[in-house]
């Protein structure tokens, strides 16, 4: 009788589990697209939300309307949702296989790596034999693999523990921020507002060739990705256990850091670098979803989209005429924001 019981409360839990993941991604896919087109809506020529869903589905008779969409409005809307969802999924690795809630490439010293890629090349200014608009992200995207590369051989040295790794990354965003400072320390006065305006972050040299090559790339690394979920999910119970499940321990590990690098360096090589949203989405969606990965990572995605799509929407609307960098958005919504997710944890096991 006592089993027969066991086993109703067993199902009950499973079908209130499977219903409250329906809502959250029916209620994350309608805030995303009202967010969406807020975001295409938004702007110094201000467009009503009925003029944009025109103009999106080819309705709209008005070439103003259509040019402003299509080509300014739209590819900043798209990229801030890739890039957003790119973070959102690093962030869910880090913390997975580090096994540390603040983990994410912001704090580990990826994106500060490919800040001082960035940095670097305005620096280095005419000296280089390429044009400085492709120079920069390229360098960026490289030094953000050149930092996983680092956090990963410092942390192998010990056998490539949670705990040596993180130690690894925390050591290297200190020194790729100190060369940073070097950099901008030496650079000239129009070169150091470059770098300034870069590391602040900004989704407005979006184009549709940059959006082409990001989108191209989570489409090739997230599936990848995902194909390790089931392993990732039995990182969650630690080493020894998940090894003792049969998963190579080691290998999963390496293949993360390699999603992290890619996705990381290719999301700031066009935008600059953009802080809180890695580590604050994963924490979002694991409250709602859990640790199965297979959930876990798209809900991740979702929230880190919605979170730099309202961002966007949140940089032009502060103050109107004024464009204020990301960057410095998502510091300011996510501190307090981190700080009520953390609080509003604690009282729930209390």
């Amino acid at each position: 009788m006592a089993r027969l019981e066991g086993a109703s409360a067993a199902r009950a839990a499973w079908r209130a589990l499977a219903l409250r993941r329906t809502g959250f991604f029916a209620a994350g896919a309608g805030a995303l697209a009202a967010s969406f087109l807020l975001d295409v809506a938004t702007g110094p020529a201000m467009l009503s939300v009925s003029d944009v869903a025109a103009s999106l589905l080819g309705a709209s008779a008005d070439p103003t309307a259509n040019a402003i969409v299509w080509t300014i409005r739209l590819p900043v809307a798209v990229m801030a949702l890739l890039v957003g969802a790119a973070l959102g999924m690093t962030g869910a690795v880090m913390q997975t296989i580090l096994n540390n809630p603040l983990a994410s490439s912001y704090t580990l010293g990826v994106s500060a790596g490919a800040g001082f890629g960035a940095a670097l090349v305005i620096v280095m200014g005419a000296s280089l034999p390429v044009p400085e608009a492709y120079a920069v992200p390229v360098s960026a995207f490289v030094f953000a693999g050149v930092a996983c590369a680092c956090v990963w051989l410092l942390g192998g040295i010990r056998g490539a523990t949670p705990e040596t790794l993180v130690l690894a990354g925390i050591a290297l965003m200190f020194l790729f921020q100190a060369l940073q400072s070097l950099l901008q320390f030496l650079a000239s006065p129009e070169a150091l507002q470059q770098i300034v305006f870069w590391l602040f972050g900004s989704l407005q040299r979006s184009n549709w060739q940059k959006l082409a090559i990001v989108g191209a790339t989570l489409a090739v690394a997230a599936p990848l990705l995902m194909r390790d979920a089931w392993a990732l999910t039995a990182l969650r119970l630690g080493d020894e256990r998940a090894a003792a499940l049969g998963v190579d321990v080691r290998g999963v590990r390496l293949r993360g850091f390699l999603f992290v690098s890619v996705a990381t360096g290719i999301a700031v090589a066009f935008v600059g670098t953009i802080g809180f949203v890695g580590l604050v989405a994963p924490h979002v969606a694991r409250m709602l979803l859990g640790e199965d990965q297979r959930i876990f990572l798209p809900g991740a995605a979702l929230v880190g989209a919605i979170l730099l799509s309202a961002a966007s929407v949140a940089s032009k609307t502060v103050s109107p005429g004024a464009l204020f960098p990301i960057g410095i958005v998502t510091a300011l919504v996510g501190v307090p924001f981190f700080a009520a997710l953390i609080l509003t944890a604690r009282q729930a096991r209390l």
